[in-house]
């Protein structure tokens, strides 16, 4: 993809992508920030965004499965990632970091995560510190978070985690849940009129072509989505 956008942004001043995700975080963590370090030289000059991670997310995303991860893996410290800082900054300042606070990918019940978006507040912290102890420059929040792993959150993580400087979050699995939710919905709702194609309780020669037509179905699931996009959007403080 690299070398795609390297000859498109030779021709055209511009690359296709905007960002790249590299999940290197099952590597050690030197080799992680090293490899990160050499694809964000090759991106800088297209005023590209890498986006990293630094520690594990748990569950199970794209049959990578993390469930029985150690649970330390699962939190990154604040010297970890400032060590992603001290790797990629000099190179160029946009990239962000996902740091591993408990994230995991999917929902489960209450209490089998155990989120602590407070600890990233303690990485901007130290980060902070350490710059200001090195340049004499004071940056309140130098360091620019990805939330990975963000569905199923409570809406006061959420708000913990955008104070300390959080600027993406993932929600994946909860959008699927609203996409298939809309059909759920609809399904439940007609379901006298989606037994057959021919016989509804309006009559039993009536046809059904209106209600399993896919593209009424499939917009019920487009609504829901859309409706839990919007959602987001107003946890993250980011609607309009």
């Amino acid at each position: 993809m690299l070398e795609a956008d390297e000859a498109y942004f030779k021709e055209h001043g511009e690359p296709l992508f905007s960002s790249h995700m590299l999940d290197l975080s099952e590597e050690p963590d030197e080799e992680n920030i090293e490899i990160c370090a050499k694809y964000l030289k090759r991106m800088a000059p297209m005023k590209q965004i890498l986006e990293m991670e630094i520690g594990i997310t748990g569950g199970v995303e794209d049959g990578v499965d993390n469930s029985g991860a150690a649970k330390e893996k699962l939190y990154s410290t604040p010297e970890d990632v400032f060590n992603v800082y001290k790797g990629l900054n000099p190179i160029s300042h946009m990239f962000t970091i996902a740091a591993a606070f408990g994230n995991v990918h999917g929902v489960y019940k209450a209490g089998n995560v155990v989120l602590k978006p407070e600890i990233l507040q303690e990485m901007q912290d130290y980060a902070r510190e350490q710059i200001k102890a090195s340049t004499g420059k004071d940056i309140e929040r130098p360091l620019n978070f990805v939330f990975h792993g963000g569905s199923g959150s409570e809406k006061h993580h959420i708000t913990t985690a955008l104070n300390a400087g959080v600027v993406k979050m993932n929600v994946d699995t909860d959008t699927q849940w609203a996409y298939w939710e809309g059909l759920l919905k609809f399904y439940k709702n007609k379901e006298g009129y989606l037994q057959g194609q021919i016989g509804n309780p309006e009559g039993e020669d009536k046809p059904n072509k209106s209600f399993y037509d896919p593209r009424k179905w499939v917009r019920e699931c487009e609504v829901s989505m859309v409706k839990r996009v919007k959602e987001s959007c107003s946890d993250l403080s980011n609607t309009n």
